[in-house]
């Protein structure tokens, strides 16, 4: 069974790769589906974030990384995989992921939408708060991978 796992790892953290690992034990294939959103300021181009995903998961046989734009929906027709893997940290993210999958579902009815509950010990990581960490200057190295961290320290280097 191959699954998408979607999201805009603007940067990846351990957080993803808590699900990214677990998702490639429980399935033959994982696809990591890095969003284009020209709407969104991100912080990394959509290459770099494929770059640094690529990088950091290496050593996981797998998994592939792609991206898409527009809706997941599509993506997931395109590719001929009607599941999808959603992380949640919180209450909160399950009422907005519950949206979004009911959304999803009436769009493109064979698709079917798993949660994931992250581990405890990076339940609490999300890419933006990374961010505005490293943004003054913080030590990001216990959330994210090294090469993670460095491509940070460049992003923000003079910045602070």
């Amino acid at each position: 069974m191959k699954v998408i796992y979607p999201g805009s790892f603007d940067p990846i953290t351990f957080g993803h790769l808590d699900i990214i690992k677990r998702c490639s034990q429980k399935f033959d294939k994982t696809v990591i589906a890095v969003l284009n959103n020209q709407n969104k300021n991100s912080l990394f181009s959509v290459e770099e974030r494929i770059d640094l995903i690529k990088e950091v998961t290496r050593d996981i046989d797998n998994i592939e990384v792609l991206s898409f734009s527009g809706l997941l929906t599509e993506f997931a027709k395109s590719i001929d995989c009607p599941t999808i893997i959603r992380g949640l940290r919180a209450v909160s993210d399950y009422e907005y992921e519950l949206q979004m999958a009911l959304i999803n579902k009436k769009s493109y009815p064979d698709l079917e939408t798993l949660f994931m509950v992250a581990s405890s010990d990076v339940s609490f990581l999300s890419s933006s708060i990374i961010k505005e960490i490293a943004s003054y200057g913080g030590d990001v190295k216990c959330f994210v991978p090294k090469v993670v961290e460095n491509a940070l320290v460049k992003k923000y280097e003079g910045r602070v």
